[in-house]
């Protein structure tokens, strides 16, 4: 029996309508929350997600602030940004479009960031407390992908294999450092892409991860029975039947994948509009904080 489809698109919508909620009950206190994002240059892919944000908070309630500054902007410049946008307190949540241009340095701009109002979760000390287990923020994707286990009831992942294709930042570490904390007790494995007989790792686990960017990447046999299967590639391949004769898959060989697994994410429509939702729940709950900490 095909496994079930993780709807992102519609749970995506069920957060949006409790985030609505929560905006609402921190109006009522005189609180909006702000969030405020940095665009370096033209990259017509970051216009367009910085795009995607500015809509969604606008929908949500949330006031939304995107500094749009030119490609040669120096490093001392963006950091003044920054700087203003810590001080404003009317910014609850503060991002950094990634890519930045090669002449800047992203560690410092993502360093120079107040970890409070990190949203994306880059700052060390944010990624350090999430390895810690102690209350920090961590990126959209790994929060993404955990809060759809919660929501579909696969969360109980004690004593599970776990398998990440991947070992960055944005994806692989931090997931590991939610799926690795005791109240999980989940048993996580990072693979790099390049893994000699990779599907050795692959084939024990109950819950898989991939973003590498390879269209078919993971193929059925490198699966076992049950398995639930998490997408996070993005990649355009050749489709006759197009009208733009190509189409968005993942990185899971989808169809004879959902076959065998317990459940799937599709793509489009699985972790993708789960990614700006999570920055937004991040914000709401940046004002929330900031909320607390001034009835104190």
């Amino acid at each position: 029996m095909p496994g079930t489809i993780l709807d992102g698109k519609k749970l995506s919508a069920e957060i949006r309508e409790e985030l609505k909620g929560r905006v609402a009950k921190l109006k009522e206190k005189g609180i909006t929350p702000g969030i405020a994002g940095i665009l370096v240059g033209e990259d017509p892919g970051s216009a367009s997600y910085i795009g995607l944000k500015e809509k969604a908070s606008e929908e949500l309630g949330i006031s939304s602030r995107m500094v749009r500054l030119p490609q040669n902007t120096k490093q001392e410049d963006l950091l003044k940004e920054i700087e203003h946008l810590n001080e404003d307190p009317m910014i609850h949540g503060i991002f950094i479009q990634l890519p930045l241009p090669g002449h800047l340095d992203e560690n410092k701009a993502l360093n120079a960031v107040l970890p409070e109002k990190d949203v994306d979760g880059f700052h060390p000390v944010n990624v350090g407390k999430a390895w810690m287990g102690q209350e920090s923020f961590l990126p959209a994707t790994p929060t993404g992908i955990w809060e759809m286990l919660v929501r579909y009831r696969y969360s109980d992942l004690k004593d599970k294999e776990v398998v990440i294709v991947n070992v960055d930042s944005l994806v692989g570490k931090p997931l590991a450092s939610i799926l690795a904390q005791e109240k999980v007790g989940a048993n996580v494995t990072l693979c790099q892409p390049s893994t000699p007989n990779l599907s050795s790792y692959t084939r024990r686990a109950d819950v898989v991860v991939v973003s590498v960017n390879k269209p078919k990447f993971l193929i059925a046999d490198m699966v076992k029975q049950g398995v639930i299967a998490i997408d996070f590639g993005s990649n355009w391949i050749d489709d006759p039947a197009s009208k733009t004769g190509k189409r968005t898959v993942g990185d899971i060989d989808f169809e004879p994948v959902k076959e065998k697994a317990e459940a799937i994410t599709p793509v489009p429509g699985g972790l993708g509009p789960m990614t700006v939702t999570m920055l937004l729940v991040n914000t709401v709950v940046a004002a929330e904080r900031r909320a607390e900490r001034m009835r104190k």
